[in-house]
């Protein structure tokens, strides 16, 4: 009876040094955890810092990558909005075993920024001010950053990261130029409206703009639309032989017309415009801006972006009332 008594304080006595040892490893655990944390004020300004000091997807994706951050997962959310993308990769590096370590190597990147990472982010200012008030905050938290040489390999990784999306995109761009051209050649120009759809639908993100392809609403089949600088822009895209009338260019500014005023359109027509056409819708109260096909190939040759090209024909719709700027003429070459 003793020894079946001992046997049994002998096994409680290891069952009290086990748990004892498990609570010491789990307290040690959670520790680590709640140390690598960062508070909630630090997690929202890192998501401020990403949406105002960064202009182009293409670097906040190449940031991310250069912080630890998984290729696939850095892309991931690149449809959203910065701001939106950033609190969804935070929120996702939450349930990862490496996500804490992570999170604190995009914060330590952040810190070390003396300018900003793109010279075209939309408020300046306000990105120098979100930078600042981070680094107050990881002063206040006692948050440790990197040494210099780190930071250094940060920065060639980042820009090694840079590069490989840039060719990314010039392969895309040229697979787009490829397609574009094969289409001249066929018969059925039904499929080749198909593609420039299709085109337009992979061209518009490589230059950090949200398309939408065709969808329909009511009676109204609306061929694309985007977002720019605050304003919704309605996309028709035609490619056929002969150039599109007046009435017809009409019944597309009579869609746009139904909508908010903050939306705009956007006429594309491969084979081009007649100057009576495009002249009868200049002027007063003209919402609508025309794309040429020649217009296309100058992007997909890689000699202008996108964005730049809307925003130069923005500019010269809204101070002298042309709906159709070329971009030959942007570039000097009429």
């Amino acid at each position: 009876m003793n020894r079946l008594r001992y046997i049994r304080t002998l096994r409680l006595r290891v069952w009290c040094i086990t748990l004892e040892n498990w609570l010491i490893v789990l307290k040690k655990y959670l520790k680590e955890v709640f140390d690598l944390q960062l508070p909630f004020e630090i997690r929202q300004q890192i998501i401020q810092c990403i949406g105002l000091c960064f202009h182009y997807k293409d670097n906040v994706e190449a940031f991310f990558i250069s912080c630890g951050v998984n290729k696939n997962l850095a892309s991931k959310h690149k449809h959203l909005a910065k701001f939106t993308w950033a609190r969804t990769l935070l929120a996702e590096l939450d349930d990862m075993d490496d996500g804490f370590h992570i999170q604190r190597r995009i914060l330590t990147e952040l810190c070390k920024l003396r300018n900003l990472p793109d010279k075209d982010a939309p408020n300046p200012n306000a990105g120098i001010s979100a930078l600042r008030k981070l680094k107050e905050l990881a002063v206040e938290n006692k948050l440790e950053v990197e040494d210099e040489k780190k930071n250094v390999n940060q920065r060639k990784l980042m820009e090694k990261e840079k590069m490989r999306i840039i060719q990314d995109r010039v392969k895309i761009l040229e697979d787009l130029k490829n397609i574009f051209y094969s289409e001249f050649s066929s018969d059925d120009r039904q499929k080749a409206g198909y593609s420039l759809e299709d085109i337009l639908e992979k061209l518009f993100p490589i230059f950090d703009l949200d398309y939408r392809k065709s969808y329909k609403i009511d009676t109204q089949q609306i061929d694309g639309s985007f977002k720019l600088d605050g304003f919704n822009y309605l996309v028709e895209a035609k490619w056929r032989s002969d150039l599109p009338s007046e009435s017809e260019i009409g019944a597309f500014k009579r869609k746009v017309d139904t909508k908010f005023d903050s939306t705009r359109g956007v006429f594309i027509s491969i084979s081009g415009f007649r100057d009576e056409v495009i002249k009868s819708f200049e002027g007063q109260g003209s919402n609508i801006l025309f794309v040429s096909g020649e217009d296309i190939i100058h992007i997909l040759e890689g000699r202008i972006s996108l964005d730049e090209i809307l925003r130069t024909k923005i500019d010269k719709a809204s101070e002298e009332g042309k709906v159709y700027f070329p971009v030959a003429l942007m570039l000097g070459r009429s």
